[in-house]
Protein backbone atom coordinates (compact mmCIF):
# COMPACT_ATOMS: atom_id res chain seq x y z
CA UNK A 1 0.00 0.00 0.00
CA UNK A 2 1.29 3.57 -0.80
CA UNK A 3 2.55 5.44 2.02
CA UNK A 4 0.75 8.39 3.44
CA UNK A 5 1.89 11.87 2.75
CA UNK A 6 2.52 12.22 6.52
CA UNK A 7 4.32 9.16 6.50
CA UNK A 8 7.37 10.31 4.26
CA UNK A 9 7.63 14.02 5.83
CA UNK A 10 7.46 15.91 8.74
CA UNK A 11 6.65 19.71 8.75
CA UNK A 12 8.18 22.06 11.39
CA UNK A 13 6.65 25.06 12.32
CA UNK A 14 7.90 28.23 10.44
CA UNK A 15 8.28 31.59 12.28
CA UNK A 16 4.84 33.14 10.45
CA UNK A 17 3.03 30.05 12.07
CA UNK A 18 4.17 31.17 15.65
CA UNK A 19 3.87 34.80 15.30
CA UNK A 20 0.28 36.17 15.50
CA UNK A 21 -1.67 37.23 11.98
CA UNK A 22 0.02 40.61 11.79
CA UNK A 23 3.15 39.44 11.25
CA UNK A 24 2.19 36.14 8.93
CA UNK A 25 0.49 38.92 6.87
CA UNK A 26 3.83 40.96 6.45
CA UNK A 27 5.47 37.90 5.54
CA UNK A 28 2.79 37.22 2.61
CA UNK A 29 2.73 40.37 1.41
CA UNK A 30 6.48 39.55 0.70
CA UNK A 31 5.97 36.77 -1.20
CA UNK A 32 2.48 37.25 -3.04
CA UNK A 33 4.27 38.93 -5.95
CA UNK A 34 6.36 35.82 -6.93
CA UNK A 35 3.39 33.19 -5.37
CA UNK A 36 2.79 32.06 -8.78
CA UNK A 37 6.22 30.96 -8.96
CA UNK A 38 6.16 29.04 -5.89
CA UNK A 39 5.14 25.60 -7.46
CA UNK A 40 7.23 25.78 -10.24
CA UNK A 41 10.61 24.76 -8.60
CA UNK A 42 12.01 21.70 -9.96
CA UNK A 43 11.50 18.81 -7.50
CA UNK A 44 14.60 16.57 -8.08
CA UNK A 45 17.10 16.77 -11.37
CA UNK A 46 17.48 12.87 -11.55
CA UNK A 47 21.42 11.94 -11.91
CA UNK A 48 22.69 8.32 -12.39
CA UNK A 49 24.58 7.04 -9.36
CA UNK A 50 27.27 4.67 -9.58
CA UNK A 51 27.78 4.24 -5.97
CA UNK A 52 25.06 3.20 -3.52
CA UNK A 53 25.11 4.61 -0.63
CA UNK A 54 27.42 7.62 -2.07
CA UNK A 55 30.74 8.89 -0.36
CA UNK A 56 30.58 10.55 1.64
CA UNK A 57 27.89 9.51 3.77
CA UNK A 58 28.83 10.87 7.15
CA UNK A 59 29.58 14.53 5.93
CA UNK A 60 26.77 15.93 7.84
CA UNK A 61 27.64 14.24 11.07
CA UNK A 62 31.09 15.25 11.47
CA UNK A 63 30.30 18.87 10.00
CA UNK A 64 27.28 19.22 12.41
CA UNK A 65 30.21 19.51 15.61
CA UNK A 66 30.32 22.98 14.46
CA UNK A 67 26.34 23.60 14.03
CA UNK A 68 25.14 21.79 16.38
CA UNK A 69 26.60 22.97 19.57
CA UNK A 70 23.99 25.18 22.08
CA UNK A 71 24.94 28.23 23.24
CA UNK A 72 23.45 30.36 25.76
CA UNK A 73 20.61 32.37 24.56
CA UNK A 74 20.90 35.99 23.67
CA UNK A 75 17.79 37.76 23.36
CA UNK A 76 19.15 41.05 21.79
CA UNK A 77 20.13 38.92 18.81
CA UNK A 78 16.60 37.33 18.24
CA UNK A 79 14.63 40.35 18.08
CA UNK A 80 11.66 39.99 15.57
CA UNK A 81 12.20 43.02 14.00
CA UNK A 82 15.76 41.75 12.92
CA UNK A 83 14.19 38.47 12.04
CA UNK A 84 11.86 39.67 9.54
CA UNK A 85 14.59 42.20 7.98
CA UNK A 86 16.83 39.42 7.09
CA UNK A 87 13.78 37.66 5.68
CA UNK A 88 11.94 39.99 3.56
CA UNK A 89 15.16 42.24 2.62
CA UNK A 90 16.39 39.05 0.45
CA UNK A 91 12.88 37.44 -0.50
CA UNK A 92 12.55 39.29 -3.79
CA UNK A 93 16.10 39.26 -5.31
CA UNK A 94 17.18 35.53 -4.33
CA UNK A 95 14.11 33.40 -4.91
CA UNK A 96 10.78 34.36 -6.45
CA UNK A 97 9.02 31.86 -3.78
CA UNK A 98 7.76 31.22 -0.15
CA UNK A 99 10.83 28.93 1.69
CA UNK A 100 9.04 25.33 2.44
CA UNK A 101 9.78 24.30 5.74
CA UNK A 102 9.78 20.70 4.90
CA UNK A 103 12.66 18.11 5.86
CA UNK A 104 12.55 14.72 5.12
CA UNK A 105 11.60 11.41 6.59
CA UNK A 106 15.19 10.11 7.60
CA UNK A 107 14.48 7.00 5.79
CA UNK A 108 14.79 8.23 2.70
CA UNK A 109 18.24 7.17 1.04
CA UNK A 110 20.88 9.44 -0.25
CA UNK A 111 21.06 7.94 -3.60
CA UNK A 112 18.39 5.68 -5.64
CA UNK A 113 19.49 2.77 -6.06
CA UNK A 114 19.76 1.41 -9.74
CA UNK A 115 17.86 -1.10 -9.76
CA UNK A 116 14.98 -1.82 -7.27
CA UNK A 117 11.52 -0.52 -6.72
CA UNK A 118 12.04 2.94 -5.25
CA UNK A 119 10.80 5.89 -6.48
CA UNK A 120 13.22 8.37 -7.93
CA UNK A 121 13.11 10.69 -5.76
CA UNK A 122 13.76 8.27 -3.03
CA UNK A 123 16.50 9.31 -1.29
CA UNK A 124 19.24 8.64 1.65
CA UNK A 125 19.69 11.64 3.83
CA UNK A 126 22.71 11.83 5.45
CA UNK A 127 20.40 13.25 8.37
CA UNK A 128 20.07 9.93 8.95
CA UNK A 129 23.83 9.15 10.55
CA UNK A 130 22.41 11.38 13.27
CA UNK A 131 20.86 10.29 16.53
CA UNK A 132 17.31 11.59 17.20
CA UNK A 133 16.94 14.57 18.46
CA UNK A 134 15.66 15.48 22.01
CA UNK A 135 12.82 17.81 22.68
CA UNK A 136 11.46 17.48 18.45
CA UNK A 137 7.79 17.97 18.09
CA UNK A 138 7.85 15.86 14.73
CA UNK A 139 6.02 12.66 14.56
CA UNK A 140 7.97 9.25 15.53
CA UNK A 141 10.03 8.72 12.20
CA UNK A 142 10.29 4.97 10.91
CA UNK A 143 13.02 3.05 11.91
CA UNK A 144 16.36 3.48 10.01
CA UNK A 145 18.87 1.39 9.00
CA UNK A 146 22.68 1.92 9.84
CA UNK A 147 24.19 1.79 6.66
CA UNK A 148 27.28 3.84 7.85
CA UNK A 149 30.38 2.22 9.49
CA UNK A 150 31.76 5.34 11.25
CA UNK A 151 29.80 5.87 14.59
CA UNK A 152 30.85 9.09 16.41
CA UNK A 153 28.88 10.30 19.16
CA UNK A 154 27.18 13.70 18.79
CA UNK A 155 25.52 16.01 21.48
CA UNK A 156 22.32 15.69 21.34
CA UNK A 157 20.64 18.97 21.36
CA UNK A 158 17.55 21.31 20.44
CA UNK A 159 17.10 23.17 17.20
CA UNK A 160 19.23 26.19 17.19
CA UNK A 161 17.38 29.32 18.24
CA UNK A 162 18.34 32.95 16.52
CA UNK A 163 21.36 33.73 18.97
CA UNK A 164 22.47 30.12 18.71
CA UNK A 165 22.53 30.01 15.32
CA UNK A 166 24.35 33.38 15.20
CA UNK A 167 26.92 32.72 17.39
CA UNK A 168 27.56 29.53 15.40
CA UNK A 169 27.86 31.09 12.72
CA UNK A 170 30.40 33.64 14.06
CA UNK A 171 32.19 30.92 15.06
CA UNK A 172 33.07 29.09 11.96
CA UNK A 173 33.46 32.29 9.77
CA UNK A 174 36.05 34.69 12.65
CA UNK A 175 38.91 32.32 12.88
CA UNK A 176 42.35 32.63 12.25
CA UNK A 177 41.79 34.93 9.71
CA UNK A 178 41.29 37.56 12.27
CA UNK A 179 44.84 37.24 13.14
CA UNK A 180 46.20 38.12 9.48
CA UNK A 181 43.87 40.38 8.49
CA UNK A 182 46.35 43.63 9.39
CA UNK A 183 48.91 41.79 7.15
CA UNK A 184 46.23 41.83 4.48
CA UNK A 185 46.31 45.24 4.70
CA UNK A 186 49.71 45.53 4.81
CA UNK A 187 49.79 43.69 1.12
CA UNK A 188 47.50 45.47 -0.46
CA UNK A 189 47.38 48.44 1.01
CA UNK A 190 44.21 50.32 2.49
CA UNK A 191 42.60 50.34 -0.38
CA UNK A 192 42.47 46.85 -0.37
CA UNK A 193 39.77 46.80 2.89
CA UNK A 194 37.42 47.24 -0.21
CA UNK A 195 38.45 44.28 -1.56
CA UNK A 196 37.30 42.93 2.11
CA UNK A 197 33.80 44.60 1.77
CA UNK A 198 33.00 43.35 -1.72
CA UNK A 199 33.92 39.57 -0.87
CA UNK A 200 31.80 39.90 2.20
CA UNK A 201 28.45 41.05 0.51
CA UNK A 202 29.18 38.43 -2.44
CA UNK A 203 30.08 35.72 0.29
CA UNK A 204 26.53 36.91 1.77
CA UNK A 205 24.50 36.74 -1.45
CA UNK A 206 26.19 33.09 -1.78
CA UNK A 207 25.46 31.85 1.41
CA UNK A 208 21.43 32.35 1.19
CA UNK A 209 21.96 30.94 -2.50
CA UNK A 210 23.19 27.63 -0.61
CA UNK A 211 19.95 28.36 1.89
CA UNK A 212 17.44 28.10 -1.82
CA UNK A 213 19.59 25.20 -3.41
CA UNK A 214 18.44 23.15 0.15
CA UNK A 215 14.74 24.37 -0.23
CA UNK A 216 14.60 23.23 -3.51
CA UNK A 217 13.75 19.41 -3.47
CA UNK A 218 13.69 17.07 -0.40
CA UNK A 219 16.33 15.86 1.57
CA UNK A 220 19.27 17.95 0.48
CA UNK A 221 21.11 19.47 3.97
CA UNK A 222 24.68 19.64 3.49
CA UNK A 223 26.80 21.27 0.99
CA UNK A 224 27.79 17.50 -1.02
CA UNK A 225 23.76 16.97 -1.18
CA UNK A 226 23.64 20.42 -3.23
CA UNK A 227 26.44 19.32 -5.57
CA UNK A 228 24.91 15.64 -6.06
CA UNK A 229 21.20 17.57 -7.04
CA UNK A 230 23.06 19.72 -9.66
CA UNK A 231 25.95 17.53 -11.03
CA UNK A 232 24.81 14.44 -10.11
CA UNK A 233 27.56 11.79 -8.07
CA UNK A 234 30.35 13.64 -9.58
CA UNK A 235 29.27 16.81 -8.50
CA UNK A 236 28.86 15.43 -5.31
CA UNK A 237 32.41 13.74 -4.79
CA UNK A 238 34.09 17.42 -6.76
CA UNK A 239 32.52 19.08 -3.84
CA UNK A 240 33.07 16.72 -1.33
CA UNK A 241 37.09 16.25 -2.07
CA UNK A 242 37.44 19.92 -2.42
CA UNK A 243 36.30 20.85 1.61
CA UNK A 244 37.51 18.12 2.68
CA UNK A 245 41.14 19.77 1.29
CA UNK A 246 40.19 22.87 2.90
CA UNK A 247 39.72 21.54 6.37
CA UNK A 248 43.19 19.80 5.56
CA UNK A 249 44.68 22.81 5.11
CA UNK A 250 43.27 24.72 8.27
CA UNK A 251 44.68 22.25 10.20
CA UNK A 252 48.67 22.53 8.82
CA UNK A 253 47.77 26.07 9.47
CA UNK A 254 47.08 25.37 13.08
CA UNK A 255 50.44 23.61 13.36
CA UNK A 256 52.24 26.74 11.66
CA UNK A 257 50.67 29.44 14.27
CA UNK A 258 51.45 27.22 16.60
CA UNK A 259 55.39 26.92 16.25
CA UNK A 260 55.21 30.77 15.39
CA UNK A 261 53.72 32.20 17.82
CA UNK A 262 55.17 29.56 20.88
CA UNK A 263 58.28 29.93 19.42
CA UNK A 264 58.39 34.09 19.63
CA UNK A 265 57.21 33.26 23.49
CA UNK A 266 60.52 31.45 23.89
CA UNK A 267 63.06 31.72 21.23
CA UNK A 268 65.78 30.46 22.65
CA UNK A 269 64.43 26.32 23.24
CA UNK A 270 65.71 24.05 21.63
CA UNK A 271 66.48 20.45 21.89
CA UNK A 272 70.11 18.33 20.72
CA UNK A 273 68.97 14.54 19.12
CA UNK A 274 72.31 12.73 18.57
CA UNK A 275 73.97 16.18 17.80
CA UNK A 276 70.93 17.43 15.46
CA UNK A 277 69.44 20.71 16.95
CA UNK A 278 65.31 21.22 16.98
CA UNK A 279 65.44 24.86 17.45
CA UNK A 280 62.15 26.45 18.83
CA UNK A 281 60.38 26.20 15.20
CA UNK A 282 60.77 22.67 14.91
CA UNK A 283 60.35 21.59 18.37
CA UNK A 284 57.03 23.26 18.81
CA UNK A 285 55.33 22.22 15.84
CA UNK A 286 56.33 19.07 16.86
CA UNK A 287 55.00 19.28 20.39
CA UNK A 288 51.73 20.47 18.93
CA UNK A 289 51.38 17.51 16.78
CA UNK A 290 52.15 15.21 19.59
CA UNK A 291 49.51 17.08 21.82
CA UNK A 292 46.70 17.09 19.56
CA UNK A 293 47.00 13.51 18.17
CA UNK A 294 45.24 11.78 21.42
CA UNK A 295 42.22 14.14 20.75
CA UNK A 296 42.13 12.97 17.10
CA UNK A 297 41.28 9.45 18.10
CA UNK A 298 38.23 10.46 20.35
CA UNK A 299 35.16 8.91 18.94
CA UNK A 300 33.07 11.51 21.17
CA UNK A 301 34.16 14.71 20.51
CA UNK A 302 31.17 16.91 22.18
CA UNK A 303 33.39 17.95 24.57
CA UNK A 304 35.59 19.48 22.01
CA UNK A 305 32.21 20.94 20.36
CA UNK A 306 31.68 22.67 23.58
CA UNK A 307 35.16 24.52 24.06
CA UNK A 308 35.40 25.63 20.56
CA UNK A 309 32.96 27.43 20.31
CA UNK A 310 34.50 29.51 22.41
CA UNK A 311 36.12 30.87 19.12
CA UNK A 312 33.94 33.14 19.74
CA UNK A 313 35.00 34.61 23.05
CA UNK A 314 38.55 34.08 21.94
CA UNK A 315 38.36 36.32 19.03
CA UNK A 316 36.47 39.46 21.11
CA UNK A 317 38.77 38.86 24.19
CA UNK A 318 41.81 39.35 20.76
CA UNK A 319 40.59 42.13 19.53
CA UNK A 320 39.47 44.04 23.28
CA UNK A 321 43.31 43.05 23.77
CA UNK A 322 44.42 44.72 20.61
CA UNK A 323 42.58 47.52 21.26
CA UNK A 324 43.77 47.90 24.88
CA UNK A 325 47.15 48.12 23.76
CA UNK A 326 46.69 50.53 21.05
CA UNK A 327 45.03 53.17 23.37
CA UNK A 328 45.83 52.33 26.95
CA UNK A 329 48.89 51.00 26.85
CA UNK A 330 49.47 53.77 24.26
CA UNK A 331 52.07 52.08 22.30
CA UNK A 332 52.02 54.42 19.43
CA UNK A 333 50.87 54.39 15.08
CA UNK A 334 53.04 54.42 12.35
CA UNK A 335 50.94 56.36 10.26
CA UNK A 336 53.44 57.58 8.03
CA UNK A 337 54.47 54.08 7.32
CA UNK A 338 51.64 53.17 6.13
CA UNK A 339 50.47 53.02 2.04
CA UNK A 340 47.33 53.43 0.53
CA UNK A 341 47.42 50.98 -2.26
CA UNK A 342 50.84 48.29 -2.82
CA UNK A 343 50.26 46.82 -6.19
CA UNK A 344 53.16 44.59 -5.99
CA UNK A 345 52.22 42.54 -3.23
CA UNK A 346 48.44 43.43 -3.86
CA UNK A 347 47.85 39.52 -5.44
CA UNK A 348 48.60 37.68 -1.98
CA UNK A 349 46.04 40.38 -0.28
CA UNK A 350 43.45 38.69 -2.25
CA UNK A 351 43.59 35.02 -0.89
CA UNK A 352 44.11 36.43 2.95
CA UNK A 353 40.79 38.38 2.48
CA UNK A 354 38.64 35.87 0.66
CA UNK A 355 39.87 33.01 3.91
CA UNK A 356 37.66 36.18 6.25
CA UNK A 357 34.80 34.35 4.88
CA UNK A 358 35.02 30.84 4.77
CA UNK A 359 32.00 29.42 6.03
CA UNK A 360 30.25 28.13 3.52
CA UNK A 361 30.90 24.74 4.30
CA UNK A 362 29.31 24.98 6.98
CA UNK A 363 26.66 27.02 6.21
CA UNK A 364 24.12 24.11 5.16
CA UNK A 365 24.27 22.24 8.50
CA UNK A 366 23.21 25.34 10.29
CA UNK A 367 20.60 25.97 8.18
CA UNK A 368 19.45 22.55 9.07
CA UNK A 369 19.97 22.95 12.51
CA UNK A 370 17.80 26.24 12.89
CA UNK A 371 14.17 25.90 14.63
CA UNK A 372 12.84 28.97 12.45
CA UNK A 373 14.67 28.71 9.38
CA UNK A 374 12.80 31.75 7.96
CA UNK A 375 15.27 33.91 9.96
CA UNK A 376 18.36 32.38 8.14
CA UNK A 377 19.23 35.70 5.81
CA UNK A 378 18.83 37.53 9.46
CA UNK A 379 21.57 35.11 10.90
CA UNK A 380 23.77 35.71 7.81
CA UNK A 381 23.04 39.40 8.12
CA UNK A 382 24.15 39.59 12.06
CA UNK A 383 27.34 36.95 11.66
CA UNK A 384 28.64 38.58 8.70
CA UNK A 385 28.01 42.22 10.33
CA UNK A 386 30.00 41.28 13.63
CA UNK A 387 32.33 39.49 11.78
CA UNK A 388 32.45 42.58 10.01
CA UNK A 389 33.42 44.77 12.52
CA UNK A 390 35.83 42.78 14.49
CA UNK A 391 37.84 42.62 10.98
CA UNK A 392 37.67 45.90 9.94
CA UNK A 393 38.63 46.98 14.07
CA UNK A 394 41.89 44.46 14.10
CA UNK A 395 42.94 45.17 10.33
CA UNK A 396 42.88 49.32 11.34
CA UNK A 397 44.35 48.94 14.59
CA UNK A 398 47.06 46.40 13.55
CA UNK A 399 48.45 48.28 10.65
CA UNK A 400 48.48 51.40 12.09
CA UNK A 401 50.26 50.32 14.94
CA UNK A 402 52.97 48.08 13.10
CA UNK A 403 52.80 49.44 9.82
CA UNK A 404 54.89 47.87 7.26
CA UNK A 405 56.87 45.66 10.40
CA UNK A 406 53.17 43.87 10.07
CA UNK A 407 54.00 40.23 10.63
CA UNK A 408 51.84 37.13 8.85
CA UNK A 409 49.79 37.35 13.05
CA UNK A 410 49.56 40.23 14.11
CA UNK A 411 50.00 38.78 17.96
CA UNK A 412 54.26 38.22 16.70
CA UNK A 413 53.94 41.58 16.72
CA UNK A 414 52.66 42.55 20.35
CA UNK A 415 54.93 43.79 23.26
CA UNK A 416 56.18 40.84 25.26
CA UNK A 417 55.98 42.92 28.29
CA UNK A 418 52.26 43.82 28.28
CA UNK A 419 49.57 41.98 29.92
CA UNK A 420 46.84 42.67 27.13
CA UNK A 421 49.94 40.94 24.96
CA UNK A 422 49.91 38.23 26.83
CA UNK A 423 46.51 37.47 27.60
CA UNK A 424 45.93 37.66 23.74
CA UNK A 425 48.94 35.46 22.51
CA UNK A 426 47.98 33.02 24.78
CA UNK A 427 44.34 32.69 24.06
CA UNK A 428 45.87 32.16 20.24
CA UNK A 429 47.83 29.55 21.52
CA UNK A 430 45.09 27.69 22.94
CA UNK A 431 42.31 27.60 20.66
CA UNK A 432 44.02 25.81 17.60
CA UNK A 433 44.46 23.03 20.13
CA UNK A 434 40.21 22.75 20.31
CA UNK A 435 39.73 22.92 17.29
CA UNK A 436 42.27 20.92 15.55
CA UNK A 437 40.40 17.58 15.93
CA UNK A 438 36.80 18.91 15.12
CA UNK A 439 38.21 20.23 11.59
CA UNK A 440 40.85 16.92 11.02
CA UNK A 441 37.28 15.01 12.47
CA UNK A 442 35.50 15.05 9.06
CA UNK A 443 38.36 13.87 6.68
CA UNK A 444 39.10 10.95 8.91
CA UNK A 445 35.49 10.10 8.55
CA UNK A 446 35.48 10.37 5.05
CA UNK A 447 38.58 8.16 4.82
CA UNK A 448 36.94 5.76 7.30
CA UNK A 449 33.90 4.97 4.91
CA UNK A 450 35.92 2.93 2.25
CA UNK A 451 37.51 0.84 5.32
CA UNK A 452 36.75 -2.50 5.52
CA UNK A 453 34.26 -3.20 8.45
CA UNK A 454 36.21 -5.92 10.38
CA UNK A 455 39.66 -3.85 10.66
CA UNK A 456 37.71 -0.51 11.30
CA UNK A 457 39.39 0.36 14.17
CA UNK A 458 42.93 -0.40 13.22
CA UNK A 459 42.93 1.13 9.94
CA UNK A 460 41.32 4.07 12.05
CA UNK A 461 44.27 4.74 14.31
CA UNK A 462 46.83 4.45 11.28
CA UNK A 463 44.99 7.11 8.98
CA UNK A 464 44.36 9.25 12.03
CA UNK A 465 47.98 8.80 12.89
CA UNK A 466 49.34 9.54 9.50
CA UNK A 467 47.07 12.62 9.26
CA UNK A 468 48.45 14.23 11.74
CA UNK A 469 51.62 13.35 10.78
CA UNK A 470 51.46 14.67 7.32
CA UNK A 471 50.21 17.92 8.42
CA UNK A 472 53.04 18.15 10.85
CA UNK A 473 55.32 17.50 7.33
CA UNK A 474 53.48 20.04 5.34
CA UNK A 475 53.93 23.04 7.98
CA UNK A 476 57.47 22.10 8.37
CA UNK A 477 58.12 22.03 5.04
CA UNK A 478 55.77 25.01 3.62
CA UNK A 479 56.21 27.26 7.38
CA UNK A 480 54.46 30.52 6.07
CA UNK A 481 51.41 31.29 7.41
CA UNK A 482 50.30 33.89 5.47
CA UNK A 483 51.18 32.60 1.97
CA UNK A 484 49.45 29.18 3.19
CA UNK A 485 46.43 30.92 4.29
CA UNK A 486 46.20 33.17 1.16
CA UNK A 487 46.83 30.08 -0.82
CA UNK A 488 44.08 28.14 1.05
CA UNK A 489 41.75 31.80 0.19
CA UNK A 490 42.81 32.19 -3.54
CA UNK A 491 42.41 28.31 -4.45
CA UNK A 492 39.88 26.47 -2.29
CA UNK A 493 38.30 29.72 -0.65
CA UNK A 494 36.90 31.65 -3.92
CA UNK A 495 35.69 27.93 -5.41
CA UNK A 496 33.58 27.21 -2.03
CA UNK A 497 32.43 30.58 -1.13
CA UNK A 498 31.88 32.25 -4.52
CA UNK A 499 31.83 29.92 -8.31
CA UNK A 500 30.29 26.45 -6.37
CA UNK A 501 27.22 28.37 -5.07
CA UNK A 502 26.19 30.19 -7.70
CA UNK A 503 27.03 27.26 -10.14
CA UNK A 504 24.58 25.00 -8.32
CA UNK A 505 22.14 27.63 -7.71
CA UNK A 506 22.15 27.75 -11.45
CA UNK A 507 21.72 24.02 -12.31
CA UNK A 508 19.79 22.99 -9.73
CA UNK A 509 16.99 26.24 -10.66
CA UNK A 510 17.52 26.31 -14.29
CA UNK A 511 15.34 27.79 -16.54
CA UNK A 512 13.19 29.88 -12.61
CA UNK A 513 15.94 32.34 -11.98
CA UNK A 514 14.89 35.83 -12.98
CA UNK A 515 17.83 37.60 -15.80
CA UNK A 516 18.86 40.03 -12.82
CA UNK A 517 20.08 36.59 -10.56
CA UNK A 518 21.67 35.00 -13.51
CA UNK A 519 23.91 38.07 -13.97
CA UNK A 520 24.49 38.69 -10.77
CA UNK A 521 25.38 34.83 -10.07
CA UNK A 522 27.75 35.18 -13.11
CA UNK A 523 29.28 38.05 -12.33
CA UNK A 524 30.52 36.53 -8.62
CA UNK A 525 31.70 33.67 -10.52
CA UNK A 526 33.78 36.05 -12.81
CA UNK A 527 34.73 37.81 -9.65
CA UNK A 528 35.90 34.37 -8.26
CA UNK A 529 37.79 33.23 -10.67
CA UNK A 530 39.50 36.48 -11.62
CA UNK A 531 40.56 36.67 -7.51
CA UNK A 532 41.60 32.67 -7.59
CA UNK A 533 43.30 32.96 -10.63
CA UNK A 534 45.73 36.04 -9.86
CA UNK A 535 45.80 34.50 -5.63
CA UNK A 536 46.81 31.49 -6.29
CA UNK A 537 49.37 32.32 -8.84
CA UNK A 538 51.14 35.02 -6.81
CA UNK A 539 50.78 32.43 -3.87
CA UNK A 540 52.39 29.82 -4.93
CA UNK A 541 55.27 31.83 -6.53
CA UNK A 542 56.19 33.43 -3.00
CA UNK A 543 56.30 30.15 -1.74
CA UNK A 544 58.35 28.85 -4.15
CA UNK A 545 60.37 32.18 -3.99
CA UNK A 546 60.99 31.43 -0.60
CA UNK A 547 61.52 27.61 -0.61
CA UNK A 548 64.81 27.80 -3.58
Amino acid sequence: MKKSESEQAFIMESDEDENNESNRGEYDWNYSEYSNHSDDIPQHQEKPSSLNPSWPQSYRQSIDLYSSVPSPSLNFLGTPTLSRLGSSFLSSTLSRRHTPEILPTLGKPLLAPETGNQQPHDRRSSHSLLPPRRGSSARKLPHVHKSSKVSHELPLTGQSSFSQTVLNGVNVLCGVGLLSIPYAVREGGWIGLLLLLLYGVLSFYTGILLRYCLDSQPGLETYPDIGQAAFGTTGRLIISIILYIELYASCVEYVILESDNLSALFPNVHLNIGGYILNAHYLFAIAMAITVLPTVYLRNMSVLSYISAGGVIASILVTICLSWISFVDDVGFQIETTRMLNLSSFPVAIGLYGFCYSGHAVFPNIYTSMAKKSQFPAVLLTSFGICGVLYVVVAVLGYMMFGETTESQFTLNLPTNLVASNIAVWTTVVNPFTKYALTMSPVAMSLEELLPSDKSYVYSILIRTGLVLSTLIVALSVPFFGLVLSLIGSLLTMMVTFILPCVCYLSILRGKTTLFQVSFCVLTVVVGLVSSAIGTYTSLSEIFKQLF
